[in-house]
């Protein structure tokens, strides 16, 4: 998706002028010390960004649990986005996916090891996972999602920022999509340009860098997204790359997250006959929405179609009473990682890495 569509709304810029002035007073609260930030006496890192809308939070969470899961007992917390639970809830082995939100249960489901929880306050939540009898043995917490969860003062603060839609070009809600003013970037230790371009040019790096405006202390990382292989979501039989799919496959997309664009646009490069069903963020797929995407697929080519969806969408449809049984052995998964550009992989792993073993605890009691 291009920069150049960013759809800006100039008639809502009142509205956002309000809201703006909201925002930067509840900061400027934290700021002035009226409003109070708690500080664990843990490793304590937190992913988040200044939009609505996806910059790949989930994928970079899940790269942070590959990287310190072999040497750290780690503990992802969550507020659980849509979950049909309130306050703490620890996911064991069998919780249901309604109990703590999708994405926190895609990741409870590829990472059981890990302790994942959600709770809306954070700071409760961590109070939790810094109990023995709670999460035996927690070194380091993930924070998904708070950048503007103040209350928690993380030891390091990464934020993300979508490529196609720039926080420099972007404008406060509702006339655009930032969550708060631009100057909120200023809060981060590691900023991440994510969803880049595999083939970004030199020169680009070096617009996107001085367009960025960052601090001598903040560190900035460029990502892109790395697709998998498609897995079978029911039956467990082989797995394929993308370009090994036949030419003459036609390829019904079925998505729910907020931006799928970027993974029409993937497909396409492998595939001419890309049928797209897309639903809002975190949908709550109905009986109406199994129907419709029975209803779609059984207009493809038979003996020439398949279903792909992503991996959060999956965790909603696998267990979906009212899936039709016609197209389950059509459905393909395909995972998303995030892979760094410039050779800054070892770079940020060394940061993290260097972040997590000078903070380290062996007590589990919080800080005022």
């Amino acid at each position: 998706m291009s920069r150049d569509l960013i759809k800006i709304n100039k008639w809502l810029y009142p509205v956002s002028w309000i809201y703006g002035a909201g925002v930067w007073l509840r900061n400027k609260l934290f700021d002035w010390g009226y409003y109070k930030e708690r500080s664990f006496n843990l490793p304590v890192i937190c992913i988040g960004n200044l939009t609505v809308g996806g910059t790949g939070k989930t994928p970079h969470t899940e790269y942070l649990i590959r990287l310190l899961q072999k040497n750290y007992q780690v503990a992802v917390l969550s507020r659980g986005y849509k979950r049909r639970s309130k306050g703490f809830v620890l996911a064991k082995e069998g919780t249901p996916m309604h109990q703590i939100g999708d994405e926190p249960y895609q990741m409870k489901q590829k990472f059981p090891q890990i302790h994942m929880a959600v709770d809306a306050n954070r700071c409760n939540g961590i109070e939790q996972l810094c109990k023995e009898k709670v999460a035996p043995g927690t070194d380091v917490i993930l924070l998904d999602d708070a950048f503007q969860h103040r209350h928690v003062k993380a030891g390091v603060n990464i934020l993300l920022v979508d490529h196609n839609r720039l926080i420099t070009e972007d404008a406060l809600l509702p006339a655009g999509r930032m969550r708060e003013p631009l100057s909120g970037k200023d809060r981060a230790h590691v900023v991440i340009i994510t969803k880049c371009p595999k083939d970004l040019k030199p020169m680009e790096y070096r617009v996107l860098t001085k367009q960025m405006n960052l601090y001598a202390f903040q560190q900035l990382f460029f990502t892109t997204m790395d697709y998998g292989k498609l897995r079978p979501l029911f039956n467990g039989g082989r797995e394929y790359t993308m370009q090994s799919i036949h030419p003459a496959v036609h390829i019904l997309l079925v998505t729910g997250i907020a931006s799928p664009e970027p993974l029409e646009a993937e497909l396409s490069t492998v595939n001419n006959h890309i049928h797209s069903l897309t639903f809002g963020d975190h949908h709550d797929f109905t009986e109406e929405d199994m129907q419709a995407i029975e209803d779609k697929f059984l207009q493809l080519p038979e003996g020439k179609r398949m279903i792909i969806t992503t991996e959060k969408d999956a965790t909603r449809m696998v267990t979906h009473p009212h899936l039709p049984k016609s197209i389950q052995p059509y459905m393909y998964v395909l995972p998303i990682e995030v892979a760094f550009l410039q050779d800054q992989q070892e770079t940020f792993n060394k940061y993290i890495l260097d972040y997590v073993r000078k903070n380290s605890r062996n007590s589990r009691l919080f800080e005022e």
